[in-house]
């Protein structure tokens, strides 16, 4: 014999509010994912990842604020507006990070003492190198009219106006690469989407704003 009505109403709220929750904790894997891909495949070209990153910004904020659920199509779409804007700005960071990472590698297998100060330099410039292209694609994604002028005061703003949010943004591009390597494929679909994700988060806490609940 079944309960009391009022019960089973209740029963039946607690049950549709885990499975809503479940739900809502797969999306936060999958649209990363999905936008993962989408950027992946963009990377080809090698200096096309920033407006790429920017795009995977716009496709997740997308998701956030008009529940667009369709991620990997919405990040394919962005991207040629932000390789307009950005691909100047692309080939010029992807020039200073091959130099830095040659650098890095020629000055960590030298013996001298001098080399040592020169490298600390090296990682010094890629530990702000990382959260400011972060911090870049974030304000692009959420601002896409705004313009290169504007997206890089912004992104200054982000990253450095405060040196909560500028290691808050250096963890997240280190380390989120790294605990998503037990997952297969991780590092790729996940280990630049999540940063951008939590970006996301941490401008909306920056500027006073926050996602609507959906």
């Amino acid at each position: 014999m079944s309960g009391p009505p009022a019960a089973r109403r209740g029963s039946d709220r607690r049950a549709g509010g885990w499975e809503a929750v479940a739900l809502r904790g797969l999306e936060y894997v999958a649209y990363p994912a999905l936008a993962g891909i989408a950027f992946c495949l963009l990377c080809v070209g090698v200096v096309t990842w920033l407006p790429a990153l920017a795009a995977v910004g716009n496709a997740l904020q997308r998701w956030r604020v008009e529940n667009a659920t369709r991620p990997f199509v919405g990040v394919l779409t962005a991207f040629p507006g932000y390789w307009r804007a950005l691909w100047r700005h692309a080939v010029v960071s992807t020039a200073v990070l091959a130099v830095l990472t040659v650098n890095g590698i020629f000055l960590a297998g030298q013996p001298e003492p001098v080399a040592i100060p020169l490298l600390a330099v090296q990682l010094g410039i890629l530990a702000a190198f990382a959260p400011y292209h972060l911090a870049l694609a974030v304000v692009a994604g959420r601002v896409p009219d705004g313009g290169l002028r504007l997206w890089r005061g912004a992104a200054l703003l982000l990253a450095f106006g405060s040196a909560r949010r500028g290691l808050t943004l250096l963890a997240a591009a280190v380390l989120i690469p790294i605990l998503t390597l037990p997952l297969a494929l991780g590092p790729f679909l996940l280990g630049t989407t999540l940063p951008v994700l939590a970006g996301l988060a941490l401008a909306d806490h920056a500027t006073g704003t926050a996602a609507p609940r959906r």
